[in-house]
């Protein structure tokens, strides 16, 4: 998330929205929200009803929630989707923006 931190001016500057969701707690959320310093919003989301209407699979052996990101157009629409194998799968940033800028 320091990589997102670190490019989020430029989805500002897309008038895109970074949210990061969790399988923490909020107590959680809020203590690494306030540390981190992160500008964008978090949301907690500890029982995966988030993560159950998008798909992100859970694997135990492989620590937990497997990173999953969408991006959602202002209309509602999904017009990516990347589904992590492991938790190190996740997109660099500059391929989503890539996808907003279009």
């Amino acid at each position: 998330m320091a990589q997102l931190r670190q490019d989020y001016p430029q989805f500002v500057e897309r008038e895109a929205e970074v949210i990061v969701v969790g399988p923490e707690d909020q107590a959680a959320f809020v203590k690494e929200w306030e540390k981190q310093e992160f500008p964008f919003v978090g949301i907690p989301d500890p029982e995966q009803a988030i993560a159950n209407v998008y798909g992100q699979q859970v694997k135990l052996l492989k620590l937990g929630r497997m990173p999953a990101l969408m991006v959602i157009d202002k209309a509602g629409q999904i017009i990516y989707t990347h589904y992590g194998a492991s938790m190190q799968d996740i997109p660099k940033n500059q391929e989503i923006l890539d996808v907003i800028t279009k």
